[in-house]
């Protein structure tokens, strides 16, 4: 097994060890394959390995979408789930909000997303794992920090998945690796 397999493998069983939701068998390769074609995203390697494991899903009945259902949740659903964040700041951007590093504003709102939507092509992709929590990051990394994101609102959330399992789903206070010093994802780096 790789380190990112053992990363992925040891998160799904943390999961599983809370309790906190039902658990369906993990994603094929085929799977991930339509799922990463269709909506134009790739996991690293340590989310594939943890969802190939198994498949988290909301319990039957919850009021919200929390964790994104790969397998048969609907397109727009996921589509939600995927742009929710970067939709999030372009908005935020359309009301007013501007960063000097992106240069000087352009007078018209639509004008600024555009700037702001440059900018944001350089960022690490993100890709959501349970409601607004994302691991950013592209294929053949693993051990990535997970973010918490909500706008321009951006903070550590966990060191790689294991650690954010525990932070999320263990009931405590937000816990690090000592010593812990991440490189920032870039773009979102910026905000946290």
């Amino acid at each position: 097994m790789t380190d990112a397999e053992t990363l992925g493998v040891t998160a799904a069983r943390l999961l599983a060890g809370f309790d906190c939701c039902p658990i369906e068998p993990g994603l094929t390769d085929a799977e991930f394959a339509r799922v990463e074609a269709e909506h134009g995203i790739s996991f690293t390697d340590d989310h594939r390995a943890f969802l190939a494991a198994g498949l988290p899903v909301d319990p039957p009945g919850a009021d919200r979408a929390r964790w994104p259902d790969w397998r048969s949740g609907p397109a727009d659903d996921l589509r939600h789930l995927i742009t929710f964040e970067a939709d999030l700041l372009a908005d935020a951007v359309r009301d007013g909000h501007w960063d000097d590093a992106w240069g000087p504003r352009p007078p018209s709102a639509e004008s600024a997303v555009a700037v702001f939507r440059t900018f944001l092509a350089g960022a690490a992709p993100i890709v959501p794992i349970y409601s607004h929590r994302y691991v950013a990051g592209r294929p053949g990394t693993f051990g990535n920090p997970v973010l918490s994101m909500y706008g321009f609102d951006i903070i550590y959330y966990g060191a790689d998945l294991p650690t954010y399992l525990v932070n999320e789903f263990g009931g405590g206070d937000l816990t690090f690796p000592a010593g812990w010093e991440p490189e920032p994802p870039a773009f979102w780096g910026r905000y946290l």
